[in-house]
């Protein structure tokens, strides 16, 4: 018998997968990764045509690309797009010409610090061409003529972007968003679209309190696009989250929303704090990934973001040491876990209503105690049931009582569990 793989393996062969596709802000390689993405979890893919207005801004060209590369005088490819999506500027506009080394070295980009790593550079909004590439290549390219060929089209066609959606007991949603349009960068967003696969597969098999939902959109124009197309039922949304970088081996990283008070800034700090990982919490900016379009003032919805190592916080962001080594099972794992914590916090916290407030009401004969009889922590679910009756007052909810009690989030929630069972409060 085959050995069981772990979620964390399941998530690091989702980004194997997906880390060959180029992809970026429109066009095929966005279909062809939420294509996979839809052997795991079922999608509705939505496509928005070029020229449409979403908010501020206007879906751009699509743009694809078959084929580019860079030919010396041999006709030996020294920069071959088959090897790596990244050897291209995303965006590229077609171009086939021969042109010497020193007109070309203005359309080439590298990185001189590593001279090994090819970086990932992109000009969406702006017509132009290029090639990136190790800046060891670049120092042994002899002077001469080259072949530069880019096999690109930008047209009219469409924005792609992908829902999925967990229903649950309430019509109030809990987003989950992620950018899908960086071509082979495992940890910027594969790691990110990983755990978010498998936390949507876990969460259908329960019915969650709250409804949540997916989204895997490009970034930035795929988050406004969605924001622009949902803003009448905007009001559903009660808390969010941004998932990318979620694969290193950095601690873990939660930046707040805008508000810095909403409830998903509190649920992650507790869940943090209270699980003993190394972690930082951030302050809002408005500057990032799309937590700064969820949560531009005219939405201002409670959207924070969580991440390992932030953007730009390793120096293989946004460069070919971004690979699949560079990100681990283990901490997907950690992070798809904080996820899983932190949303089972958002969806037992309620605030309730003590029936028997004057004085304390009997629990032994209830058979609250007796219920107790088997827990290895019955001293400590009893004083959650004291603490549940004391602060059920419909001002404080349980997570109110977990921090002032001192007790576990799960061991309060259990506790008002049994105590509404039993009629002695109500939501």
């Amino acid at each position: 018998m085959a050995p069981m793989t772990t979620p964390g393996e399941e998530m690091h062969a989702l980004v194997e997968r997906l880390y060959p596709l180029c992809r970026s802000i429109t066009g095929d390689g966005v279909r062809a990764t939420l294509d996979i993405v839809g052997e795991y979890i079922p999608l509705q893919v939505h496509e928005v045509p070029t020229g449409t207005r979403v908010l501020d801004w206007t879906v751009p060209q699509e743009w694809n690309i078959r084929d580019a590369y860079v030919a010396d005088a041999s006709g030996r490819r020294v920069v071959d797009f088959a090897a790596s999506s990244l050897h291209v500027l995303g965006y590229s506009v077609p171009v086939a010409a021969t042109l010497p080394l020193s007109e070309l070295r203005g359309h080439l980009h590298t990185l001189p610090e590593h001279p090994t790593w090819v970086p990932y550079r992109t000009s969406y909004y702006t017509p132009e061409w290029g090639f990136c590439l190790a800046q060891e290549t670049l120092d042994a390219l002899p002077d001469g003529d080259y072949e530069v060929r880019i096999d690109s089209t930008l047209a009219d066609g469409h924005l792609t972007y992908a829902e999925h959606v967990v229903p649950g007991e309430v019509a109030d949603e809990v987003i989950v968003s992620c950018h899908v349009c960086h071509p082979s960068l495992a940890n910027d967003n594969l790691a990110g679209v990983a755990v978010a696969v498998h936390l949507a597969r876990e969460l259908a098999e329960r019915t969650p309190y709250h409804t949540y939902r997916f989204v895997f959109a490009p970034g930035t124009i795929g988050a406004i696009t969605w924001l622009a197309r949902n803003a009448e039922r905007i009001d559903r949304v009660k808390h969010g989250l941004v998932l990318a970088c979620a694969g290193d081996r950095g601690r873990l990283t939660y930046k707040r929303s805008r508000r810095g008070d909403a409830e998903i800034d509190r649920v992650m700090r507790y869940v943090l704090e209270t699980s003993g990982r190394p972690h930082h919490i951030k302050e809002f900016t408005p500057y990032g990934y799309d937590e700064r379009q969820y949560c531009s003032p005219g939405f201002d919805l409670g959207v924070g973001s969580l991440s390992r190592t932030p953007y730009a916080g390793y120096p293989e962001y946004h460069t070919s040491a971004d690979n699949p080594d560079f990100v681990s099972p283990e901490a997907m794992e950690d992070t798809l876990a904080v996820c899983r914590e932190a949303f089972t916090v958002l969806d037992r916290d309620r605030r309730y209503l003590n029936l028997s407030p004057y004085g304390e009401p009997q629990l032994g004969r209830r058979g609250l105690y007796d219920s107790l009889g088997g827990r290895s922590d019955a001293k400590q679910a009893q004083m959650a049931m004291l603490w549940v009756l004391s602060l059920s007052d419909g001002e404080h909810g349980l997570l109110d009582v977990a921090e002032r009690a001192g007790l576990p989030f799960d061991t309060v929630a259990d506790a008002a569990d049994a105590l509404r069972a039993a009629g002695l409060i109500k939501a």
